[in-house]
């Protein structure tokens, strides 16, 4: 499951609220496919993680600049795939990251309020507040029947989540029946 010269790379954006599971995921798929990996929070701007931090929403207008980055950093990669992490909360902000070069397939990580609310309360040394997650849960627009990817419930182990993903991967880079 690698991207060559000859190839369209493609791109995994691992989505979902605060404390689903993300960043491991992430970290475990660049891994494990030898892909360059990046966080999405990396590219805010200092005034998007003030907001967050003082506990105020981000607004779609906050949004667009940090979403046009990250599709960008994506696109930089034209021959290989990438990992990267990001909230992609809205169909809006996924069409934006889909306008990179290659394809870009989504894996949100979901589980229960309840998980997300304890593991949010547990995480140390992140800018945004357990305040916010109501706020990103409300925001949260499922994928569609017609938008790559899949949901992937984050209720096991760390290695259950890997190859839940990797299944997904592997289904979409599988051939046709002829």
């Amino acid at each position: 499951m690698t991207s060559t010269s000859t190839s369209t790379a493609t791109h995994v954006v691992v989505m979902g609220v605060a404390s689903s599971g993300k960043t491991t995921l992430a970290e475990l798929l660049a891994d494990r496919l030898g892909w360059p990996a990046a966080e999405a929070d990396e590219f805010h701007p200092q005034e998007n993680i003030d907001k967050m931090t003082s506990g105020t929403p981000l607004t779609d207008e906050d949004r667009w600049p940090w979403l046009r980055q990250i599709r960008d950093w994506m696109s930089e990669h034209t021959t290989e795939g990438t990992i990267v992490t990001c909230s992609a909360l809205k169909r809006s902000y996924r069409d934006l990251l889909r306008e990179a070069s290659g394809d870009v397939v989504f894996l949100h990580v979901n589980g229960s309020e309840d998980l997300l609310t304890e593991r949010i309360a547990q995480r140390s040394g992140h800018f945004m507040p357990a305040s916010l997650l109501p706020s990103q849960l409300s925001t949260l627009e499922p994928l569609g029947e017609d938008e790559p990817g899949a949901e992937i419930i984050n209720d096991g182990t760390v290695e259950d989540l890997l190859e839940s993903a990797l299944a997904v991967l592997q289904t979409r880079s599988a051939p046709s029946p002829a």
